[in-house]
């Protein structure tokens, strides 16, 4: 579409293919298959690293360094001081790395470099936070039990900890994980998507540096089958965290069942905006405008449906059209560009086909619904998309689709729009925009979601927790709640003194 904004290929050199192998025990290691898979860069069509494709026998040895690492104490038995020591070293590392870790992980999901720059800098962060909460644990102490007892109350890490990332976020959402359970002293054992797996193993380069002990994190490279499933029903692991869709969500809760291992789930959205007539329209136009495109809409909080209220319906649509025409689209290694590529050519087909199916229901496309060429490179793109008649029936409105597509429903009042918001199997996030601060907070409290943005979007920080409701997840990520989930409660009930009569009478 001539109207849109296109970045056509910068022209780039690109780097000779990363070589990436597994990091077990404090050694690298290859598969005992000798097998590698190949990443091709999304938006350039070429291999941009390979990788060591695991097995179940990597995964297992994996498991069994972490187990042996926590068992002996080497991390979980130092003081919350020496961990943090090694935690803000590794943050120091990062942002000292940031332009080289950004690269690779643009060229392998797609995303624009300058995003990638920001969530490769902005983890740094993260672990900061991680390493000041990891001198803070604390339990409880009940000295009101009588004289001669005293209770106390210890949290203890977790254990082993099996980390399975995404490929959306590969570097954020693994430092959403990792420097929490390290923090509180678990040892882990991470499988980072077969699609995006470099910036994990270089971060394990940065942790030798900064000096955590061998076999207390450890990356499996490879696929689901069999490498995430071990991780998952292996005895040896005492929780899973996941990061991914609801359907692997569901079967990694099934598996670990098995065992009945803790697990925690950050899954899928459709997230839901509310605007109100009396909102600041230009500022919510492009926040929805931002949220929906952000990561080219391959984001668990992407605001991939807005609820608008019907007097302003037309009028905000159009700001919104106006808008998305401006967001430049393409190569993402030009820093000019907002949104990349789509990471498969079968995702960027399930999006196309989504918004087929909400046309043949009856939706309207007002901007969008095809793929998108970018001269220089190909097909793998897709236009901004803004599908209006949108019905709360359709699919379109209840499923995600993770890419580039706005859908728009209406509303007349507030309980209308607060139900509309609620109807759906997920419950990540929800925003409200409104002057009025009774209707926000009206909204906020009844909106089953974990997060609720108050005339704003996506703003995020690591002090603040993060998690779903209903089909969105289980369990919560970053904060002080974020560090609780890898924390085990222990009571040590204490008799001072031989005060305790006898059962057994005396003879």
């Amino acid at each position: 579409m001539s109207d849109l904004t296109i970045i056509p290929a910068a022209g780039k050199a690109l780097p000779a293919p990363r070589k990436n192998r597994h990091f077990i025990g404090g050694a690298w290691v290859d598969s005992q298959t000798g097998d590698c898979s190949d990443r091709l860069s999304p938006a350039h069509g070429v291999v941009v690293s390979q990788s060591a494709k695991g097995t179940a026998a990597e995964a297992e040895t994996a498991i069994a360094a972490a187990r042996t690492a926590f068992d002996d104490g080497r991390w979980s038995r130092l003081s919350g001081k020496a961990r943090a020591a090694i935690l803000l070293k590794v943050a120091d590392l990062i942002e000292a790395n940031v332009e080289r870790f950004a690269l690779i992980e643009t060229l392998e999901s797609g995303k624009p470099i300058t995003q990638s720059q920001g969530e490769i800098a902005g983890a740094a962060d993260l672990w900061r936070y991680a390493a000041a909460l990891a001198r803070t644990v604390q339990g409880d102490s009940h000295n009101v039990l009588g004289e001669d007892m005293l209770a106390v109350v210890l949290k203890e890490p977790i254990g082993v900890v099996s980390i399975i990332t995404p490929w959306n976020f590969p570097f954020w959402i693994l430092s959403q994980k990792l420097p929490f359970a390290l923090a509180a002293g678990c040892t882990c054992v991470i499988k980072p998507s077969e699609m995006t797996p470099s910036t994990t193993v270089m971060l394990c380069e940065l942790l030798v540096e900064a000096g955590l002990p061998s076999g207390v994190v450890n990356v499996v490279l490879g696929f689901g089958q069999p490498v995430g499933e071990v991780m998952t029903a292996h005895p040896g692991v005492d929780m899973v965290t996941f990061t991914g869709s609801t359907a692997v969500g569901k079967l990694i809760t099934k598996t670990a069942g098995e065992t009945l291992k803790k697990v925690a789930l950050e899954l899928g959205g459709k997230n839901p905006q509310v605007i109100f007539p009396d909102a600041d329209l230009d500022s919510a136009a492009d926040a929805v405008t931002f949220g929906v495109y952000f990561n080219v809409g391959q984001c668990c909080n992407s605001s991939s449906r807005i609820i608008v209220h019907e007097d302003i319906a037309e009028d905000f649509v159009a700001r919104v059209v106006a808008l998305s025409r401006r967001v430049a689209f393409g190569d993402p290694l030009d820093s000019k560009t907002q949104v990349g590529a789509i990471v498969t050519p079968e995702h960027a087909a399930r999006i196309d086909a989504a918004v087929k199916a909400a046309v043949a229901a009856g939706a309207e496309v007002v901007l969008g619904g095809a793929a998108l060429a970018v001269p220089g490179l190909g097909l793998q793109f897709y236009q901004p998309t803004v599908i209006r008649g949108v019905t709360p029936e359709m699919e379109i409105a209840r499923d995600e689709v993770f890419g580039p597509v706005l859908a728009v429903l209406t509303f007349r009042t507030l309980d209308e729009a607060i139900a509309l918001a609620n109807d759906a199997s997920y419950g990540l996030s929800a925003g409200v925009w409104s002057e009025n601060i009774h209707t926000c907070l009206a909204f906020a409290r009844a909106a089953q979601a974990g997060t609720v943005w108050t005339n704003t979007w996506m703003d995020g920080f690591p002090e603040i927790t993060f998690g779903g409701m209903k089909q969105s997840g289980q369990g919560r990520e970053i904060g002080r709640y974020g560090m609780e989930e890898f924390l085990e409660v222990k009571s040590l009930v204490m008799r001072i003194g031989r005060t305790r009569a006898p059962w057994v009478n005396s003879p």
